[in-house]
């Protein structure tokens, strides 16, 4: 029989008070102290950095309702529809992958410590499942083709270790970081500023680029239309291969934000590993930005689509990710606002949506 707190979690999310704080997988200081002491005996993990970036949302409730890496029922329910075990709708593997050689020193029912590359101990995963995933089944349910053009899909098959472990998260200490630390937010951080500014409707622009003078109009008619406060969340993780650095990223977002009304906008890091998924990556982002306390989410043209594929078409279809998240977008209670392309119109001096340029305007896009 499952406790009352549980099915309390199964309930919607917009059905949670909105600021309230979320769960976190942390132990208290004294038992971290305790069993960073008693994990040294441990076998141990050397997180990749997409591992840490997926460890650090796990365990700061960024990845709610997940309370560790998934199991093989929860992995197998998400590659084939987008569901946990249990039924939530979760669209992407959050898996611990492993070398072979890790793997055979290890069996479920035992624990092992997760180091960071300093070899600083994060967390202890109990280790309840191990297997071998079929990554060509992955590739296809996830992210629509087993393409090697597609950065997740090379990752999957030419990084990723062969072996998967699931199983709960204790976590001991977050990573550490050692740039922009005032600027990165923790979901109940984020909450907890919110509530104190009285933000009621908090619009999440999600960016992996600099941003230029379009997304600012965007974002700006985003908010009004929402009547609500704006969020730059820019991805801070791993984006794509060949993006610019986030140091250079994150100093053009500061300098944008003066541009915005004062105390109507706040920054926010976040580091989430991106998987560059399309559809089912931006409702993975939709759910992500709901934990972090927000209430509505631009979703663009193609969002976190990877470019072309080996036959030189787009993997996804533009609208495809707006698509999935309106469809969802009750279930998962955050609202998606859709954001067309914005274009340059000489004549007016100004930024207008692709579907509202008036009648022969000159346009620069």
């Amino acid at each position: 029989m499952k406790d009352g707190s549980e099915s309390a979690q199964r309930k919607p999310a917009g059905l949670m008070a909105r600021h309230a704080p979320i769960p976190e997988l942390y132990v208290s200081y004294e038992s971290a102290q305790k069993l960073k002491h008693e994990a040294g005996a441990l076998p141990s993990w050397d997180l990749t950095q997409r591992q840490v970036c997926d460890l650090e949302l796990l365990m700061n409730g960024g990845f709610h309702p997940l309370k560790g890496f998934m199991t093989e029922a929860d992995y197998d329910g998400v590659v084939a529809d987008m569901r946990l075990a249990d039924g939530s709708l979760w669209p992407m593997p959050v898996t611990l992958d492993v070398s072979e050689a890790f793997a055979e020193k290890v069996e479920p029912g035992q624990d092992i410590a997760l180091r960071d590359a300093e070899g600083v101990i994060l967390a202890i995963l109990s280790v309840t499942d191990k297997w071998v995933p079929n990554k060509a089944r992955e590739a296809e349910g996830v992210f629509g083709a087993d393409d090697l053009a597609h950065p997740a899909v090379n990752y999957l098959h030419n990084t990723a270790g062969s072996v998967y472990l699931g199983g709960p998260i204790t976590g001991i200490q977050p990573p550490v970081h050692y740039d922009f630390k005032a600027r990165r937010d923790t979901p109940n951080e984020l909450r907890a500023y919110f509530r104190k500014l009285g933000w009621r409707k908090v619009v999440a622009f999600q960016t992996r680029n600099p941003l230029h003078r379009a997304h600012q109009e965007l974002t700006f008619r985003a908010a009004k239309e929402a009547q609500a406060n704006l969020l730059i969340h820019p991805v801070v993780g791993m984006t794509k291969p060949g993006d610019v650095d986030h140091f250079t990223r994150v100093r053009c977002y500061e300098a944008v934000l003066d541009k915005y009304p004062a105390a109507t906008t706040h920054l926010s890091l976040l580091n989430l590993a991106m998987r560059m998924g399309g559809p089912r990556e931006a409702l993975w982002h939709a759910i992500i930005r709901r934990n972090h306390g927000l209430t509505h989410f631009i979703v663009g043209r193609d969002h976190a689509g990877p470019g072309k594929n080996s036959q030189g078409k787009d993997f996804y279809d533009p609208y495809a990710a707006q698509e999935l998240v309106r469809k969802h977008q009750e279930e998962i209670g955050i609202e998606m606002l859709d954001f067309k392309q914005m274009v340059y119109v000489q004549e007016k001096a100004q930024y207008f949506p692709v579907d509202e340029i008036p009648e022969g305007a000159t346009v620069l896009d």
